[in-house]
């Protein structure tokens, strides 16, 4: 194996996404981590069918679920109980983002498990954190992270209506929150010997993600108005449309320092002396003024000719708004390493952080469902007749996933 985490053995008992791309980014960087399923499998093999049912693989799963082993096993039986605790005993991690309550009835809460291993890291990932009333509400990251943190209303216009999330956009950051707690908790525990409970939610990664508006909330008892490009209060940050209609946004945050630059972009510079637009206060308040001459002049050029005008002057930053087509096609991207091959299944969006001494690299697809079951409990010292009487019995089980 490779990577910074070679050597880290992970127990993973993850649905949908959080959980499994906390302990999916863990893979990447190296770690052995075993994941857990139930019979029926982890939910996010459902993408498989409810995307269309007749893709050759499930490009959601495997995203979170690469170079992991998995095993299929039934915690309503006592063997199948048995083996789990035996895996999290000889763990180094162990990640779960079931609530706390199933947990508990599972008897795989945090204090039964670090009793039996005091090295233990148990990272809990939740909705709503692992206390108050409402630590077992179901949540995803389109109830905790987008709608309950305010990042949804933060986001929608005045008398519009909320913008929709992405699939798994509060789950990935979240993932990599969680991700760091466990290298934090490995380095105390390398320095003491000392195992320890880690956890996030969904719920604090989306108000930490609107911080500035909270704080300024909590600081100074105002929240900053909501954005519109016509009422801008600087033209320098803000999206315009070329002529062959494809969007870019100019993201000079100093409105003093890039506006000259602006003005000779688009042929203006007696917009420098122009008392309506003169200083910074004078431009907030002509605001919907100066938007709108800009659009005119953004409409003569298409973007290409643009970036050629804007790459002239060095103080003059901007960014494309790209398609997902865009982004794949966009040099830019490949160039910052945000793709890998993966051996066996395919490229695939890399996990956002490299290691020049220690490189990492996926080592294969994600694994069908039970794919491990019979490696992973000879590890564990089950014999063969062992292993096939719980098939029997169904406390474990080995199938392909076909999406149905």
């Amino acid at each position: 194996m490779c990577g910074p985490m070679a050597g880290i053995r992970v127990v993973e008992m993850g649905v949908w996404v959080a959980g499994p791309a906390a302990a999916g980014i863990l893979a990447d960087w190296g770690a052995d981590v075993i994941k857990v399923e139930p019979p029926t499998g982890d939910p996010c093999r459902q993408f498989h069918s409810m995307l269309g049912g007749d893709l050759p693989t499930n490009p959601v799963f495997e995203l979170d679920n690469r170079s992991k082993r998995g095993v299929a096993l039934d915690l309503a039986q006592p063997e199948a109980y048995e083996a789990v605790c035996a895996l999290i005993d000889r763990a180094d991690v162990f990640i779960s983002n079931m609530r706390p309550g199933a947990l508990e009835r599972l008897r795989l809460d945090p204090k039964a498990m670090m009793a039996r291993n005091s090295r233990l890291i148990y990272a809990a990932i939740t909705g709503y954190g692992n206390e108050g009333d409402e630590r077992d509400r179901a949540a995803f990251d389109i109830g905790a992270f987008w709608c309950r943190s305010g990042i949804a209303d933060l986001l929608t216009a005045e008398g519009g209506m909320p913008p929709y999330q992405r699939g798994g956009m509060g789950d990935h950051p979240t993932g990599m929150s969680a991700a760091a707690a466990i290298s934090a908790a490995l380095f105390h525990r390398e320095r003491t010997g000392e195992g320890q409970l880690v956890s996030t939610s969904l719920l604090r990664q989306g108000m930490y993600t609107v911080g500035f508006d909270l704080n300024l909330a909590l600081g100074w008892g105002r929240v900053p108005a909501r954005a519109a490009r016509q009422t801008m209060g600087s033209p320098t940050v803000n999206h315009y449309a070329a002529q062959d209609g494809k969007r870019f946004w100019l993201i000079g945050l100093e409105g003093t320092r890039h506006w000259p630059s602006l003005v000779r972009a688009v042929g203006h510079d007696e917009w420098l002396n122009d008392e309506r637009f003169a200083t910074p206060l004078a431009r907030a308040q002509n605001a919907s003024i100066l938007v709108t001459l800009l659009d005119l002049e953004f409409a003569q050029k298409t973007l290409e000719e643009w970036a050629e005008v804007f790459a002239a002057d060095p103080e003059m930053f901007w960014a494309p708004v790209q398609t997902v087509e865009d982004v794949l096609a966009d040099p830019q991207t490949w160039a910052a390493g945000a793709y890998v091959d993966v051996p066996g299944a395919a490229t695939m969006v890399a996990t956002p952080v490299d290691f020049d001494g220690t490189p990492w690299a996926p080592r294969s697809g994600a694994p069908d469902l039970g794919e491990h079951t019979r490696e992973v409990l000879s590890e564990l010292g089950y014999d063969d007749a062992r292993i096939d009487a719980m098939y029997v019995s169904g406390a474990a089980a080995t199938r392909p996933w076909f999406g149905d």
